[in-house]
């Protein structure tokens, strides 16, 4: 039996700063109805940008009461790769989830401070969140694929999204299978389980995935740490060819990946309460990739990157 198709999302007539997007630049130009942007079709392929997509001030973030991560200011420049680095405890993905609102998903959880996106309040109180994460996608640390088809799993998205007709969907799924460098593995058996897949074939799956609802910034939280240094180095290979397209914010444990894929870095450490053992995050510097890792300012990152602590 054929599964059936996901419900088509219904319209709404709630006024949303974010749905419809007027206001805000998403550049048709490389990203439309036709599906994911190409390499070829991007407006800033060879120009790095360093123009600021997001911009965070002060940003905090409290668990029921208690401050998680503190003090985060920082641009992100857009069509570039920015890192989040530092040891177990210090917030990277705590932040790393404010960019696309995931955090609300958790009871008790607060956001503080301000996280603009095209100069737009993501926590503004006519944001529609779910646009939010189909314009800002995730890859987790784990693939995840649905227990669906190669192909159902690409086209899940678009479907719920309201995207109909067999050959607009195919169209799509290659598509975003050939930007994540996966459609000449898998094009002979689209109607197999995902499940069949090798775990770095699983996360570029799942790449595909967040690419065929037309996000503008892809959020990868440590997508390597689960795949062997051949699957990584692919994924890796991927980050360099996508950022020509979108903009990507990684967290990783791994420095050197930081130093090989990332253009900025931010170093995150952690203030630990004497009295109660709490551990509160916060940035310590943000900067170059290659000042990070050959000239840091501050003496913290200097200890972490060396492997003095952490």
């Amino acid at each position: 039996m054929e599964e059936e198709d996901p419900p088509v999302a219904p319209e709404t007539t709630e006024a949303s700063t974010l749905d419809p997007p007027p206001d805000i630049d998403v550049r048709p130009s490389a990203r439309g109805a036709s599906g994911p942007a190409t390499a070829a079709s991007s407006p800033s392929q060879g120009k790095p940008s360093t123009d600021p997509i997001f911009e965070l001030s002060d940003l905090a973030v409290l668990y029921s009461g208690f401050r998680a991560v503190t003090k985060v200011s920082m641009p992100v420049a857009e069509h570039q790769v920015t890192a989040f680095i530092g040891p177990s405890g210090c917030g990277k993905t705590t932040v790393l989830r404010c960019f696309n609102r995931m955090n609300d998903l958790i009871e008790g959880a607060e956001v503080e401070g301000t996280l603009t996106y095209h100069g737009v309040n993501l926590y503004g109180d006519q944001v529609n969140p779910v646009e939010v994460r189909r314009r800002i996608g995730m890859v987790f640390q784990k693939p995840n694929p649905f227990p669906k088809s190669i192909y159902d799993n690409v086209a899940y998205g678009p479907k719920l999204g309201g995207t109909k007709g067999k050959a607009t969907l195919d169209d799509l799924v290659e598509k975003s299978l050939r930007s994540a460098a996966l459609w000449d593995e898998v094009k002979d058996r689209l109607k197999r389980s995902a499940l069949g897949l090798s775990g770095g074939q699983q996360q570029r799956l799942c790449i595909a995935r967040a690419i065929a609802v037309d996000p503008e910034v892809i959020l990868m939280d440590e997508p390597c740490s689960a795949l062997d240094p051949i699957a990584t180095l692919r994924i890796e290979q991927l980050m360099a060819e996508l950022k020509e397209c979108y903009t990507i914010l990684i967290v990783t444990h791994n420095m050197q990946q930081a130093a090989r894929v990332s253009d900025r870095t931010a170093f995150f450490s952690v203030n630990v309460n004497d009295t109660t053992g709490d551990r509160t995050g916060h940035l310590v510097e943000f900067d170059d990739t290659e000042k990070i890792f050959s000239q840091p300012c501050d003496e913290r990152t200097e200890d972490y990157i060396t492997g003095r602590f952490g």
